[in-house]
């Protein structure tokens, strides 16, 4: 079986580090993998281990010549299905592209963000089937009025390894100048509107008088970053709110944490919060989207109406009073990760959807589903 991934985005953020889980995957179970990406993509590096990447430029929605590249790749390779994996662009002119090839195409839909049943009747039929990470994000196609015999739900996946670690709180907070119990929460996210980081800010009014030693890492870069910086300041939180950054050691730091915070007003499920919990740090969160099937309220976390500023400061304040039970959320969230979001999990379910689509084109060659 021979497929052709396509991803959009330049960055390697969660969507990103998913599909290099699942080229992985998919290289181990004998599939023949053909990684399409923009030049210069920080995903094509690692994406060489278990792919052969073709870097080309992919400039976004507005790149109509991205459907003719595409469609000169898949002529030329001829792969049995193509997976087109991210929003920005690909999403549309990635089906386009294998469409008029008439080659079996499959999507990604990673984000939760509600589409209208106009765009939506142009751009899905293009798919034989619509991946969904979260069950959250299969309703919300729904509601935009793709069939349901189109939409399948395999959700994102975790590689627990490098967060399974004996985490050095001490030494970390040794590290930014901090006293040894310091409470340290973090959020991780891009700066990106949708994720919230203005409700944290403004929690921390209602959190610092209880907490004035809080410190709190903003870890990921994007467009909000300068307004950020400016907001934290207007706002007199220079000495307890920190942006670090893209963080390339993250399962070195993340253990450190005593919670996650992520406050985000859509979210489609959020490998952070898969990183975090697998990393045993419990996780304070919005009732949105897919969160809920990733952080169990009351379990692994506690989670909060969207844009409840109070809500989230008294969350916050609950978790800070309370070490047990940030010990007792991690320790069920770890556990919850390591049973129900495993990588083979998820390469299983994408390699599944494969051989469904495939199976009327190539009842032969499925005899041999490794083909």
């Amino acid at each position: 079986m021979k497929i052709l991934h396509i991803e959009s985005g330049r960055f390697l953020y969660g969507g990103g580090m998913q599909v290099l889980y699942l080229m992985e995957g998919l290289a181990r179970r004998g599939v023949d993998n053909l990684f399409a990406c923009p030049r210069g993509a920080h995903i094509a590096p690692p994406a060489r281990a278990h792919a052969r990447v073709v870097e080309m430029p992919m400039h976004g929605d507005p790149d109509f010549g991205m459907v003719w590249r595409l469609r000169r790749l898949i002529q030329h390779e001829k792969p049995d299905l193509v997976h087109v994996h991210s929003r920005r662009g690909a999403d549309l002119w990635g089906g386009l592209a294998a469409a008029l090839s008439g080659t079996p195409c499959v999507l990604s839909r990673r984000v939760d963000n509600p589409e209208s049943r106009a765009v939506a009747a142009v751009k899905y039929p293009l798919y034989d089937r619509v991946i969904t990470i979260s069950e959250g994000i299969r309703e919300v196609l729904r509601d935009a009025g793709v069939p349901r015999a189109r939409l399948a739900c395999v959700r994102s996946a975790i590689a627990p390894r490098p967060w399974l670690r004996d985490y050095d709180k001490a030494g970390f907070r040794a590290a930014l100048g901090l006293a040894p119990n310091t409470p340290v929460i973090g959020m991780v996210a891009q700066l990106i509107e949708r994720k919230g980081h203005r409700y944290l800010l403004a929690a921390l009014h209602e959190v610092l008088p209880r907490h004035p030693g809080l410190q709190v890492l903003i870890f990921g870069r994007g467009p909000l970053e300068d307004a950020l910086r400016v907001q934290i300041a207007e706002q007199g939180l220079a000495g307890n709110v920190r942006l670090m950054g893209f963080a390339d050691n993250l399962p070195e730091v993340l253990g450190c944490l005593d919670v996650v915070v992520h406050p985000a007003d859509m979210e489609g499920l959020g490998v952070s919060l898969l990183q975090a919990s697998t990393a045993a740090v419990p996780i304070l969160a919005s009732r949105v989207g897919g969160i809920p099937e990733a952080v169990r309220d009351g379990e692994t976390g506690l989670l909060v109406p969207p844009g409840d500023v109070g809500s989230l400061a008294g969350a916050l304040n609950r978790l800070l009073d309370d070490p047990l039970l940030r010990a007792r959320m991690g320790d069920n969230g770890r556990a919850l990760m390591l049973r129900e979001f495993s990588v083979d999990a998820m390469c299983e379910g994408n390699l599944a959807i494969y051989r469904d689509v495939l199976s009327a084109a190539l009842p032969d060659a499925l005899a041999d589903p490794l083909m």
